[in-house]
């Protein structure tokens, strides 16, 4: 026989509940919140310190790139972060925000309301970034951190435009960095050593700062890997060490200057059995296909099926990674490569050239 339940116990978890004192639980949960203030407050302060260095962009594109139903010229939509140097202002953003369109028809949207205009800019295909000078003074430029620095797992904000809301905040984690041979856009993007992020990234976010909690930009948001158009939880960003060095290489010289080393890769058919045929213990490097003539390659006696293994002191992951690496190395800087050679592993040194738009790696 079970043993006799009291009256009490008999009570529903509602009828326990309706004898609790809610307003005394509201002022402990607020009493709580208040000691956390200074941590929970952190985004909100972030959020206040960058808000003013970020700017709406609307750019319209010309008639050949296609009309609207209602028969207006196609505009994008996107955002962009402001940067000072040499007490000038500019405004970086993505390349494929304000392709195909000119000065005039480009709209800088401030935090402030203010609408104004580019004076000059400059697109890079082979990295997705666009720089722009803006001609006006009193601006708040953004504080430009280190994606070096940056850490898997670290919090970071993305401020933009989603879908046209101009300075919408999300916020999430880094998931991953060095996220290379992936197929953006129209496919042209060369350098690639995307982070990976979690905060959320929609149409009209690309060209907008992603910030650590530091309120440093580490990052320009280009793009999203989503089924649907929208947000699922990934997203990707320029690395601002990246975007800053070509930045500055458009202001300076008008133009990108990329170093050359003179070498075809071949990644498509390096895998861990060609590896393994070469006498390597595992799959790692970039596997040289052929060398071009009078190359700094031809000088450094590099040849054919050696793996570079490290290149001015990185280790090499893949071709993509040696392309970035080489791409963004000092023109004329002779750099110590290490490449395994016939069951070997040789040091050699490289004199690097500037790249002619023309040359491969």
């Amino acid at each position: 026989m079970s043993a006799p339940v009291s009256v009490s116990a008999q009570l529903t978890e509602a009828e326990n509940t309706a004898t609790i004192d809610r307003g005394q639980l509201y002022d402990e949960l607020a009493a709580e919140v208040e000691a956390l203030g200074p941590q929970l407050g952190l985004l909100k302060r972030v959020a206040r310190l960058v808000k003013p260095t970020v700017v709406h962009i609307d750019a319209s594109k010309p008639r050949s790139a296609g009309v609207r139903a209602n028969g207006k010229p196609l505009e994008e939509a996107g955002s962009g972060v402001i940067v000072e140097t040499a007490d000038k202002f500019y405004v970086i953003t993505n390349r494929h925000v304000i392709d195909d369109s000119d000065l005039n028809g480009i709209a800088i949207k401030l935090y402030d309301g203010r609408i104004i205009h580019p004076t000059n800019l400059w697109a890079d295909r082979e990295t997705d970034v666009a720089v722009m000078a803006v001609g006006v003074t009193g601006l708040t430029a953004a504080r430009i951190g280190s994606s070096d620095d940056v850490e898997i797992g670290e919090f970071v904000i993305a401020v933009g435009s989603p879908f046209g809301l101009s300075h919408s905040i999300t916020y999430g984690i880094i998931s991953a960095k060095g996220r290379r041979d992936l197929q953006l856009g129209d496919g042209n993007i060369r350098y690639q050593d995307f982070m990976q992020t979690d905060a959320a990234i929609n149409p009209g976010n690309s060209g907008g700062p992603l910030v650590n909690l530091r309120g440093e930009v580490v990052g320009i948001n280009t793009a999203i890997a989503s089924s649907s158009g929208g947000s699922e939880g990934i997203g990707f960003t320029i690395p601002i060490d990246m975007a800053i060095t070509v930045a500055q290489q458009f202001i300076e010289h008008g133009r990108p200057v990329r170093a050359f080393l003179g070498v075809n890769l071949n990644g498509k058919d390096y895998d861990a059995e060609y590896a393994a045929r070469l006498g390597l213990p595992s799959l790692r490097g970039a596997l040289v296909d052929s060398v071009i003539g009078n190359s700094p390659a031809v000088e450094a006696d590099m040849r054919p099926d050696d793996v570079v293994l490290e290149f001015d002191g990185h280790k090499i992951e893949d071709d993509d990674h040696l392309i970035k690496i080489v791409g963004f190395t000092r023109v004329a800087k002779e750099v110590e490569v290490v490449v395994f050679r016939e069951g070997e592993v040789i040091q050699l040194h490289v004199k690097l050239s500037e790249r002619r738009r023309a040359e491969t790696r």
